[in-house]
């Protein structure tokens, strides 16, 4: 049972989405730090907290926000992440300084 236990823990560590990673992909745009204007067309993100940053990426993911701005290019890059990675980024960008 211990084992099993064990297990399930390292699975579960395993399998835990890391916010460094998954906003490696949005730095090539807005920076390291959330410092830069992606592609000089969107707002600095640093300094944003959790709960703007979630609502800016499920709304990004649904089609439903800036849809005459960077909304497609937005969505795109949304479209595979799951409820728990856009948590885990938006936790991650709330970070940033």
């Amino acid at each position: 049972m211990k084992t099993l236990i064990a297990i399930l823990g390292l699975t579960a560590m395993l399998g835990a989405a890391d916010g460094a990673a998954l906003y490696q992909k949005c730095a090539a745009c807005h920076g390291l730090k959330g410092e830069k204007a992606a592609l000089g067309k969107s707002e600095v993100i640093a300094g944003w907290n959790s709960a703007k940053t979630l609502e800016a990426l499920k709304g990004y993911k649904a089609g439903t926000r800036n849809t005459k701005g960077m909304g497609a290019l937005m969505k795109g890059q949304t479209a595979a992440l799951s409820d728990t990675d856009m948590k885990v980024i938006a936790d991650h960008i709330a970070g940033l300084k």
